[in-house]
């Protein structure tokens, strides 16, 4: 809707200025603290993430020290190789003394430790447990115990950590510290020794940890299962693909996500160590809290400010507008047309000057629209002559009425003395000024210009003495395509005046062709005459785009050239338009191509004139 009224404009653009004013500074303010923050958020995640890595590894190559203590008793190493036909005795006497040098001191210094077994290749194996149920396994107990951990173990014994259990009814709620080990003469990696703990108790590690009411730490193993979260029902479920892709993604980086129901920051940090993935989680809402609050305490103040604006902009709009009333009707009369000056008032001001400027705009420019009207009827009028002329001295260049009559008579003059080589001259020379003559009609087939060239070609043949055909490669479905009369003649016969100086030969030839490319219907003329000089060339091409008639110019012997090919060009223009018109292609010594452009537009309406 179009504001009509200065007293609106002046209001509006009072309003717009600060409404933009304040939405730019809280707009800016709340982006900048949002980076900000969310940058300080972000390092203190890091801190946070990076410190539990630390004290979780730590953690973890405690419980691997002591793995490596039992890996040093000797009992431990020669219960791996023996076989398992041996005596009750013996077993009887592995599991104590085993239990009585490593076993029990691992107990005592970690409490945590839920138990403790070996495992050999031959199905020999051995159990501690402390403070929990013990479990007794049969041979194919201990054979898939084994093959699990064989599958889910390093082969070059390095330490692995499994969220797995052999105790029943306390998946999910351990951890396994395996690794291969040796025995007492084998080079192979030929037993599995194993400690289970509590994944519950790696929470007392992360107690000191601030992350607020609703933040929290939650661990991902290397198959992407939860190894430990605050919620114990997620704890070996897997984490959703969607989230496990965007964590790859993120790397070191923070990222948000709300598959948890609501939208929050995650940062993870993956330990070299164990190959976990903690991960620390933070709503964005009590991220953004402070950047709310600037927000709510920007958009009062804001309010305040716009109401108070809006006040100001109404006494400011109203003292303006108001002496601006009466000037307002006297330039609505004039929009009527009615170029009467406005009457003043008494007082005298910047608004009454203005007025007075306004009545002295009235009378001029009532005065200078009479003088336009004129000037543009004129104007009219000599464009209209001009081009009358234009077209009349290209094509009534003589009188072709009382030609072609004289010709009639010479063509019954040699009839009667039986001259047929007159006959025949007299007869191609009046069909073509008849074709001449045909003033009303400017568009013509390209048949009939073809036929014009022929009736021209007769009387060459006599001028020259000798025959001479024109190579038409011309399509038949371009032969009813329109282009403007009294063109290609004149075309043919430049090249016999320019071409070919010194006679026509017989390896002469001139080729006529024709088609469309991309809407735009051309004819051309090639011949393999003399050419035209670079020079010559360059004086032509300018010429063709001066876009001027050849108003009778002299060629190079002295004699003028007629219609030509400048008035070829400017013919095309004037009935086609600027962008159509003549091209000329020039080798010296080679040849010469001209190619009449022109709107493709066949009519089947036309008919060949005979």
């Amino acid at each position: 809707m179009k504001i009509k009224s200065l007293y609106q404009k002046l209001f509006i653009y009072f309003l717009i200025v600060i409404i933009l004013s304040l939405s730019s500074l809280g707009v800016f303010s709340y982006i900048t603290s949002s980076k900000e923050l969310e940058v300080m958020v972000e390092n203190q995640m890091n801190q946070i993430v990076g410190n539990a890595v630390h004290h979780t590894d730590l953690y973890l190559k405690d419980y691997e020290r002591s793995i490596v203590s039992l890996m040093t008793n000797r009992k431990v190493l020669e219960f791996i190789e023996s076989p398992i036909s041996r005596k009750e005795y013996d077993y009887y006497s592995y599991w104590t003394q085993i239990r009585e040098i490593s076993a029990d001191p691992l107990f005592i210094r970690n409490p945590k430790l839920a138990c403790i077994y070996l495992i050999g290749d031959k199905q020999n194996a051995i159990y501690y447990y402390n403070d929990v149920d013990a479990n007794s396994f049969n041979l194919d107990d201990i054979q898939k115990q084994r093959d699990y951990l064989l599958e889910n173990t390093s082969a070059d014994g390095q330490l692995s950590i499994l969220n797995h259990s052999i105790l029943a009814g306390q998946q999910n709620q351990m951890l396994t510290l395996v690794r291969r080990i040796r025995g007492l003469s084998s080079r192979d990696l030929n037993g599995l020794l194993a400690i289970e703990m509590r994944s519950s108790d790696l929470s007392a590690l992360w107690k000191g940890v601030d992350l607020g009411k609703y933040g929290y730490l939650f661990i991902l193993d290397d198959k992407g299962q939860y190894v430990y979260h605050p919620d114990a029902s997620k704890v070996g479920a897997e984490v959703p693909v969607a989230f496990e892709l965007k964590l790859k993604q993120a790397g070191t980086n923070s990222f948000v996500d709300s598959s948890e129901g609501d939208d929050r920051m995650y940062l993870g940090r993956k330990s070299d160590y164990s190959g976990w993935q903690l991960v620390v989680s933070m709503p964005l809402h009590e991220l953004r809290k402070p950047v709310t609050n600037i927000r709510s305490t920007t958009l009062v103040v804001g309010f305040f400010t716009l109401v108070l604006a809006i006040l100001l902009a109404y006494r400011f709009g109203k003292s303006i507008t108001k002496p601006i009333q009466l000037l307002k009707s006297g330039m609505r009369e004039t929009e009527k047309g009615n170029w009467a000056p406005i009457p003043l008032p008494p007082h005298r001001d910047e608004i009454v000057e203005l007025m007075m400027r306004y009545n002295v705009m009235v009378n001029r420019l009532s005065e200078a629209v009479d003088r336009v009207i004129l000037v543009e009827l004129n104007n009219t009028e000599i464009q209209l002559e001009r081009q009358k002329a234009e077209f009349q001295s290209l094509q009534l260049q003589i009188n072709p009425h009382f030609m072609y009559n004289t010709l009639e008579t010479i063509v019954c003059y040699a009839t009667i003395q039986e001259s047929e080589e007159i006959s025949e001259i007299v007869e191609a020379l009046a069909y073509m000024l008849r074709y001449s003559v045909q003033t009303n009609i400017e568009e013509i087939t390209v048949a009939n210009e073809l036929k014009h060239v022929l009736h021209y070609m007769i009387i060459l043949r006599h001028r020259i003495g000798r025959e001479f055909e024109i190579d038409v490669a011309m399509k038949p479905e371009f032969l009813l395509f329109t282009m403007v009369r009294l063109t290609l003649q004149p075309l043919i016969e430049n090249v016999f005046q320019h071409a070919f100086p010194e006679g026509v030969e017989d390896f002469h030839f001139i080729r006529i062709d024709g088609g469309v490319d991309d809407g735009i219907f051309w004819v051309s003329v090639q011949d393999n005459g003399s050419g035209i000089s670079e020079t010559e060339l360059a004086e032509l091409q300018q010429k063709l785009s001066a876009n001027r008639l050849a108003d009778g110019e002299m060629d190079k012997a002295g004699k003028k050239g007629g219609i030509g090919v400048l008035n070829v060009h400017r013919r095309i223009q004037m009935v086609y338009g600027e962008k159509y018109g003549l091209q000329i292609e020039s080798i010296p010594e080679k040849g010469t191509k001209m190619t009449m452009l022109m709107p493709a537009s066949p009519n089947t309406q036309l008919q060949i004139r005979k």
